[in-house]
């Protein structure tokens, strides 16, 4: 299925803190990042594309079109989806990430914005968050290609003229005069240079016979 790039702004980071603001032990564990598609109209999004930098889940949330007469309303796609299978090791950490349609939990279609929340909860690494954002919508169809009526239905294998009445069939007397051929050679090969008397019987003369003679 072929897609398309479709144009966004994504806006700065908002960081929900944890712990005290006010002691080195607070540190924003969660991220939340909105992208908007101010040019383009309601679309079906095809997939999500980005570099991941230290960011151990992700959530996310599309803001879908209802109709005129309802607000569009937030649902969530994905949830807690794990980039980094040990928040406190590097395996993950900077790895390009791809997720298509298929993987989110419910319809993606009349898409108007999207909500991206990141978790990290590891002390160790002081920033994450992701990077080279893309999103794609669902390509336009192939159209289909049209062919020629004498290509795409080509005309049968050309039969042979019909046997015109009182002549015999050609191939049926082929046949025959293969048969007649060949029974002719079995006979002249079995033919024999010796010539038969007329009342010699195993090289010997029958009395019987020649005194009717």
């Amino acid at each position: 299925m072929s897609r398309v790039l479709v144009p966004c702004h994504v806006k700065g980071t908002v960081a929900l803190q944890v712990g005290d603001v006010r002691t080195a032990q607070g540190r924003p564990g969660v991220l939340v990042i909105d992208v908007t598609f101010p040019c383009v109209a309601p679309f079906e999004l095809q997939e999500i594309t980005f570099k991941n930098y230290y960011t151990a889940f992700l959530s996310i949330r599309v803001r879908q079109y209802t109709s005129i007469h309802t607000q569009a309303k937030w649902v969530t796609c994905l949830r807690d989806h794990c980039l980094m299978p040990d928040p406190h090791s590097e395996e993950g950490a900077q790895e390009y990430v791809s997720l298509s349609k298929h993987q989110m939990l419910c319809d993606v279609g009349r898409v108007l914005e999207l909500r991206l929340i990141l978790r990290q909860p590891s002390p160790l690494w002081l920033s994450f968050t992701v990077e080279e954002l893309q999103v794609y919508q669902q390509g336009a169809k192939s159209p289909s290609m049209t062919f020629p009526k004498w290509l795409s239905h080509p005309a049968p294998c050309e039969q042979p003229a019909p046997l015109v009445e009182g002549f015999p069939d050609p191939s049926k007397v082929s046949s025959e005069v293969q048969q007649m051929w060949a029974l002719t050679e079995m006979v002249r090969a079995s033919r024999t240079s010796r010539r038969i008397g007329r009342f010699d019987v195993d090289g010997c003369y029958d009395l019987n016979l020649l005194s009717y003679t």
